[in-house]
């Protein structure tokens, strides 16, 4: 499965989450670094998933950017 997540910079560094999986975050000092750390809290939180017989949820979401006049 491919789940969508969304990368935001912060004050150290930077913060990921994935819309599809309420509660799975994770953070990293650079991008490829929350990218990794996310796919090993994606990892995490779907192996407690299933240990405690939830369903898995079908990635949903989608994203797109929209270009604007400043």
């Amino acid at each position: 499965m491919k789940y969508l997540i969304v990368i935001e910079k912060t004050n150290t560094g930077y913060s990921a989450y994935s819309p599809d999986l309420p509660g799975c975050i994770s953070t990293g000092h650079a991008v490829g670094k929350v990218e990794r750390n996310m796919r090993e809290a994606i990892d995490f939180h779907l192996e407690g998933m299933k240990q405690e017989g939830c369903p898995i949820p079908q990635p949903s979401s989608d994203s797109a950017y929209i270009e604007v006049a400043v």
